[in-house]
């Protein structure tokens, strides 16, 4: 087994019995008496650091591997996967294209995530229908309008295996609380604010 060795002290027995010496720069302690270890202590938290990243890189250590490892507190919860927490199936509020309000509005009750997307026959996402355009439409006879009049077109979406952070950042600076989550352009999940919060992602 190597020896490796970290030292100030060069010419010590213990640096050339060594197969790696790593020597250590000589200098002051900021200990006003010179005693306490300050300085030095300081130097080798950089060089454990400096090592640990090298080994990182070199074995090419991912985020996934470090989630393996760290699965709960805040550094886990930054490494989750929009697909960990979406909601799938027939949670998903969607309506085709053409569908009458009143449906809509029955649908967006149902579901509970204050929106409901709109896809057209080959299943792909064309639209979204939220409380907001609820509100901008509520005087033009809104029951007799299709969904197509009033959703707004080409919504905001997510990857399924996009981190569950950047789904929560996309929601905060767009200011949404839901997110539907589509692959190869068709819906196979949405994401609320609610669960990100849920999962200690801030």
């Amino acid at each position: 087994i190597p020896l490796v060795v970290i030292t100030s002290e060069w010419e010590s027995s213990l640096a050339k019995a060594a197969d790696i010496a790593l020597i250590m720069p000589e200098s002051e302690e900021a200990c006003s008496m010179g005693l306490a270890p300050t300085t030095s202590t300081t130097v080798m938290l950089a060089l454990g650091d400096a090592l640990a990243m090298a080994l990182l890189n070199r074995e090419g250590f991912s985020a996934e591997e470090f989630h393996v490892f760290h699965p709960q507190g805040r550094l886990g919860a930054r490494l989750v996967r929009v697909e960990n927490l979406m909601h799938h199936g027939d949670e998903i509020p969607l309506l085709g294209l053409g569908t009458p309000m009143s449906e809509a509005l029955l649908a967006m009750t149902n579901k509970r995530f204050g929106c409901i997307g709109i896809v057209d026959k080959g299943g792909m996402l064309n639209g979204i229908i939220t409380d907001g355009d609820l509100r901008r439409h509520m005087g033009d006879n809104l029951l007799s309008q299709a969904t197509d009049e009033v959703m707004t077109a080409n919504p905001k979406t997510i990857g399924p295996h996009a981190l569950a952070a950047e789904a929560l950042q996309i929601m905060n600076s767009d200011r949404i609380t839901s997110l539907f989550v589509v692959e190869d352009d068709l819906p196979v999940g949405i994401i609320h604010i609610h669960d990100c919060l849920r999962a200690g992602i801030v």
